[in-house]
């Protein structure tokens, strides 16, 4: 009896992982992110192949589709961010944990592609266009940033 009890045990244990597997390759890629996956301040730090330029800031995402960010002011004495306000955008999460956003700021406007993980904590960018104002349309550039959530996991 004992050992019936523990093969059918042993058995749902290796089957249940295979069931769930099987069903998440065959599924749709929900994995429930959304707007509201990401919420609260992110510290951001990227690279524009481009220009060899770097660049950081924080982005504050409101669980809505807006945003707003700051990022530093290269060569300014003393260094400085943005003032707040300047910067502001909306972000559209999609189910799978992929999404896009357009980011405006005094000089730019910026359209991202991204890829949420680790549960919202970690956001990977890549820019896909870039829009000089005034321009008559956007320049070729290459450009990836990568966000963290700042906040301690006990307040996430």
């Amino acid at each position: 009896m004992k050992s019936r009890l523990f093969q059918g045990m042993l058995t749902a244990a290796i089957a249940l992982p295979a069931l769930s597997g099987a069903a998440w390759a065959g599924g749709t890629n929900d994995y429930g992110c959304s707007n509201a996956t990401l919420q609260g301040e992110y510290a951001f730090g990227g690279t524009n192949y481009t220009t060899l330029e770097v660049f950081n800031g924080i982005k504050v995402f409101y669980g809505n589709g807006h945003l707003t960010q700051r990022d530093y002011l290269g060569n300014t004495t003393p260094p400085e961010f943005a003032p707040p306000g300047q910067e502001t955008g909306t972000y559209t999460v999609n189910p799978d944990c992929t999404g896009s956003m357009v980011i405006t700021t005094p000089s730019l406007l910026i359209n991202i592609l991204f890829v949420i993980s680790d549960g919202g904590r970690h956001i990977h960018e890549v820019v896909s266009q870039l829009t000089p104002t005034g321009a008559p349309g956007p320049v070729p550039t290459q450009t990836s940033a990568d966000d963290w959530k700042v906040a301690s996991e006990q307040n996430y």
